[in-house]
């Protein structure tokens, strides 16, 4: 019988055993063809540069994920700018901690998210306040904003209220899966002393989000107290399952939107095909012979399109039409089965 261990193999095996205890075992002097990759070390709770708050608080990176998505087609479209928004990190710290990490001149909107207890606060940095300001005053495309070294006046703060009440429509819509929300931006400051939506050392989350405007780049912050979210923790630990559960797709999206899309239906008694010599020369009085047959049924065009047969009749002092039949390819007409 061949030995199940080589002698190498049994030497190798003896020498972790003696090594046992003492630390972790030294690696055999045996050499090995070709060379071994290093390890890389993989973070079990760090999912998409999503750092500490993620874990205060589950799928919220699903939540402002989609919050990005939906703000870049808005802000597109409601400045004329190609906005693109990218989420950055999820981290937590103390409210205190937070506001001593702010830069000066920073425009932030204090908001209301009804009907949950606690506030939030949205910035922008200077930079990308500048250049929304510019844009909304109708700055050409190929001009480079101002890079000013000062903080925002009452007016230009005044201007930024419709963006950031743009923001604040399009975190609701992404929170509809969690809690109807209905926030609104109460008022903007630049002066972080007059900013206090929680206890100083209450503990925040903070979206971080990276906003492209072309060859401009900004940052843009949305920081709200954990214990706002808190109560909903539940929600947000089943988005993911509730999601499954009610939304069957795109085709499920489409069919509810197809049911309630308005089309064009004509009851046609006949066709008439003039030349334009003819419609040119008509005058009051004109009589126009129409190929109409009064026995045979109307033809009902949906879009343009045969679909059914009709007949025309009054009902309640109103012209009407009942249906007789539906069109096949190949026959004259069917009947509507009951």
């Amino acid at each position: 019988m061949e030995p199940l261990l080589t002698k190498d193999e049994i030497a190798d095996l003896l020498g972790v055993v003696q090594q046992e205890g003492q630390g972790t075992p030294q690696p055999s002097e045996k050499k090995t063809s070709g060379t071994t990759a290093p390890v890389r070390e993989f973070n079990l709770f760090q999912r998409n540069n999503v750092a500490d708050g993620q874990r205060r608080l589950p799928n919220l990176d699903v939540i402002l994920d989609s919050f990005a998505q939906t703000l870049s087609v808005s802000l597109t479209n409601q400045l004329q700018r190609t906005f693109q928004i990218l989420p950055q990190s999820i981290d937590a710290m103390t409210f205190r901690q937070y506001m001593e990490t702010r830069e000066n001149g920073v425009a932030t909107g204090v908001l209301q998210l009804a009907p949950l207890k606690n506030g939030a606060l949205l910035s922008f940095t200077p930079g990308l306040s500048f250049a929304i300001i510019e844009i909304m005053f109708g700055a050409a495309l190929n001009v480079t904003p101002l890079e000013l070294k000062r903080k925002l006046t009452t007016i230009e703060m005044h201007v930024l209220h419709s963006v950031m009440t743009n923001v604040c429509t399009e975190f609701d819509k992404s929170m509809e899966a969690i809690i109807p929300l209905k926030s609104s931006v109460i008022k903007i400051e630049s002066d972080p002393s007059l900013l206090s939506i929680t206890d100083p050392e209450a503990e925040v989350l903070i979206g971080r989000f990276t906003v492209g405007i072309g060859s401009i780049s900004g940052t843009m912050e949305i920081i709200f107290p954990l214990s706002t979210f808190e109560p909903l923790r539940e929600q947000f630990k089943n988005l993911l399952k509730s999601n499954r559960a009610t939304h069957g797709g795109w085709a499920d999206h489409i069919a509810e939107d197809v049911v309630e899309m308005p089309l064009t239906l004509i009851a046609q008694s006949g066709e008439l095909s003039l030349p334009v010599r003819k419609i040119l020369d008509m005058k009051v009085g004109d009589i126009i012979d129409i190929d109409y047959d009064p026995i045979a049924p109307l033809k009902v065009l949906v879009e343009d399109r045969l679909k059914f047969f009709a007949v025309s009749g009054v009902h309640n002092k109103k012209k009407v039409i009942h249906l007789t039949g539906v069109y096949e390819k190949g026959a004259r007409h069917g009947r509507i089965s009951r």
